[in-house]
């Protein structure tokens, strides 16, 4: 069995950057520690990662509002929890869903499935 990826926390553009540098596919996780709704989607996004991160094919990375204050402007987040995801460092849609906004497990968990079959496939042809 694969190790487990931990959620990365994003602390600063740069670090974020470095991520999509480095990685074809994350999905970004921008809450709140106040935030009700993202303290409980939050041990469901870490499940997602352990199921569905490949180390630089698929990253399930974190961005607190509040402390990456450039981050979240950069990417017109006004409400969390807002889920995005990223294709070689460019905002893209997944199932037709550009954003997630709440915390809809039903939704999250068909973007991680779509975006880990497309990780695991780049990782095959690799």
């Amino acid at each position: 069995m694969a190790a487990k990826q931990e959620v990365v926390h994003v602390k600063s553009s740069e670090e974020l950057q470095s991520l999509f540098n480095s990685t074809t596919y994350v999905a970004l996780d921008f809450y709140a520690d106040w935030c009700g709704p993202c303290k409980t989607i939050s041990p469901f996004y870490a499940q997602l990662s352990d199921k569905h991160a490949l180390p630089g094919q698929l990253a399930f990375a974190k961005v607190n509002v509040d402390h990456v204050q450039d981050v979240a402007r950069q990417y017109g987040v006004t409400a969390m929890p807002t889920f995005l995801f990223f294709k070689d460092g460019k905002q893209v849609a997944v199932n037709g869903k550009p954003v997630i906004r709440g915390a809809d497990a039903h939704s999250l968990t068909a973007a991680a499935d779509k975006l880990g079959g497309l990780a695991k496939k780049r990782a095959a042809e690799a």
